[in-house]
């Protein structure tokens, strides 16, 4: 059985492999084992502190796990309020118009503004799955799990929700976005910017960016084709949260120029979907179960995991099994949304 958890001291090990698996422009997860230790001590202390109730520098991190083995397929994450210890900066595709009535010149241009926007919403985060368990809804999974845990504990997150999708890159770890534009200001390859941007110093290299409204026109061709554009391996991430109703509202990565998407906590599908009843715990086989998202509503202790289960008027019927995975005794709450 698959079961997303809060991540935990020991998992240490088992996420500097995975963070190793992970390509060019996974900036939140660098294979870096003194940066993942303080990652992993920041969210033990996050989820440890129940007296939160507005959201603040907490990070939640979790790991999707293969309860059978114990070996770890994923991660993901949650920043509770992004740009409260520096600033949070993007880019925001503008608009200038440039018109001479006399010279019947009329030019609507692109244009890029250095911004801190989106300072204070919650992040989505580090969501990263192994090649080998991309498949079975664990994607899914692993993706919706943080919105049940948000649904449960709305307090301690913004009414904005963003994510920031990764840009374009080759295979050799070339960014279009930062050849056409970072390089000019840094003499160094984007893989080392990379390196300082997953040790968590993001805005110092953003505060030697050019505070000045950039054309686009100015940009090479490379450069522009790729702005708001994502990864292919980062493209099926992007369908699967407009599906959830996040939208690219013009705020682009200042290093790679992948898009930074949003939606109202509230507005989110799985949000809104998902409902609150009590677990059944039922010996006798389950005649009509389909599969749906399971979430408990403990803390420290959240279980989330997609099993077949039978909704009914008074409760979600389920196996033993399933009630052990999540955590919970007969007649405990559980969040459940339907995959």
């Amino acid at each position: 059985m698959k079961r997303v958890r809060p991540i935990a001291e020991h998992d240490i090990d088992a996420l500097l492999e995975l963070a190793r698996g992970a390509s060019t422009g996974f900036t939140s997860l660098p294979p870096i084992r003194d940066v993942l230790a303080a990652k992993i001590a920041r969210s033990i202390t996050s989820f440890a502190d129940d007296s939160v109730d507005i959201p603040g520098p907490e990070r939640y991190m979790f790991v999707l796990e293969d309860t059978d083995s114990g070996h770890m397929l994923g991660c993901c994450a949650i920043e509770a309020a992004c740009g409260l210890d520096e600033p949070f900066y993007n880019y925001h595709v503008g608009l200038t118009v440039q018109a001479s009535p006399a010279l019947s010149v009329y030019k609507r241009l692109p244009t890029l503004y250095l911004s801190n926007d989106l300072t204070g919403a919650s992040m989505l985060c580090s969501l990263y799955l192994h090649k080998d368990a991309r498949r079975g809804g664990n994607g899914a999974l692993l993706s919706k799990s943080r919105f049940l845990f948000m649904a449960a504990f709305p307090q301690r997150f913004a009414d904005k929700v963003i994510a920031e999708m990764r840009g374009v890159s080759d295979e050799q770890g070339r960014s279009p976005f930062w050849e056409g534009l970072g390089r000019h200001f840094f003499d160094i390859e984007y893989g080392a910017a990379e390196h300082v941007v997953g040790q968590g110093n993001k805005a110092v290299i953003a505060e030697l960016m050019p505070k000045h409204p950039i054309y686009t026109v100015l940009l090479p061709p490379e450069a522009q084709a790729v702005l708001g554009q994502v990864h292919p391996e980062t493209a099926p991430a992007l369908r699967f949260l407009e599906q959830e109703r996040f939208r690219y509202q013009g705020y682009i990565d200042i290093f790679d120029g992948g898009p930074a998407v949003e939606a109202p906590l509230r507005a989110i599908r799985s949000v809104r979907r998902s409902q609150v009843l009590p677990a059944i715990v039922d010996k006798r086989p389950l005649e009509f179960a389909r599969p749906q998202l399971l979430a408990n509503e403990r803390l420290g202790h959240y279980r989330c995991l997609l099993a077949d289960v039978q909704p009914t008027e008074t409760g979600v019927r389920m196996s033993a099994d399933v009630a052990q995975a999540l955590d919970i005794e007969h007649g405990a709450t559980v969040r459940i949304c339907p995959l």
